[in-house]
């Protein structure tokens, strides 16, 4: 089923309705230059399919691998990237903010 619209909300209740296994992830704090603003969304099934984003693409492949964990095992997690932490430059987050994100597997 395709949803009639692009929001990440709407996507995530159309792949629910198709039986997918589900996270949800949530940009709950951002600091300086960050490239999604709080409340950003990207919804992740088991498969690694996403729509949405919660970098502007600098961290989606990170936050992915990290969904597909929490669909697996139920457990909620907290990921933060930052320009100064090692993890940021591996995944590309080089604009100078930090951001938090907030994984959940929706049931």
């Amino acid at each position: 089923m395709q949803p009639d619209s692009t929001d990440p909300l709407d996507i995530a209740d159309a792949w629910a309705q198709e039986g997918r296994q589900l996270a949800i992830a949530t940009v709950i704090e951002t600091w300086g230059s960050a490239p999604r603003p709080a409340g950003s969304h990207l919804v992740i099934d088991a498969e690694g399919r996403f729509e949405g984003s919660v970098s502007g693409g600098c961290v989606e492949g990170a936050v992915v691998e990290e969904a597909r964990h929490v669909i697996a095992t139920g457990t909620p997690c907290i990921l933060e990237y930052g320009v100064a932490d090692e993890t940021a430059w591996e995944v590309g987050l080089s604009c100078g903010g930090r951001i938090r994100i907030h994984v959940a597997r929706l049931d």
